[in-house]
């Protein structure tokens, strides 16, 4: 009989900040809770933005396990609406560059 696997959601691990309080990996430093990750105007903005949903979707997770303290939670919670914030400026920028293109191409096809 074939040995099943257990799947197991990866979780991101919580570290002690400067003041022993718990913060989630890449977390903006305690003093500053509601910054939000620069979105990136270079090529690295697709990657950028991969990254962050990908943060995104773990936070996500995490929370929906149900399985963290509330201090813990918060913290999350927190990264997470700044992750959803820059995420959705990334999108709101390529949606634009997207428009900006389409009516550059729609000008230069006209007679």
């Amino acid at each position: 009989m074939p040995k099943r696997t257990e799947h197991r959601t990866p979780t991101l691990p919580l570290g002690d900040d400067d003041r022993g309080m718990a913060q989630p990996p890449h977390a903006p430093p305690a003093f500053a809770a509601d910054a939000e990750p620069e979105p990136d105007s270079g090529d690295g903005s697709i990657a950028r933005f991969e990254q962050d949903m990908q943060e995104l979707e773990t936070i996500v997770t995490q929370m929906e396990q149900g399985e963290l303290r509330l201090e813990d939670a918060l913290k999350l919670f927190e990264r997470g609406m700044a992750l959803s914030r820059t995420c959705r400026r990334s999108l709101d920028q390529a949606e634009l560059k997207v428009r900006s293109l389409s009516e550059a191409d729609a000008v230069a096809s006209s007679p």
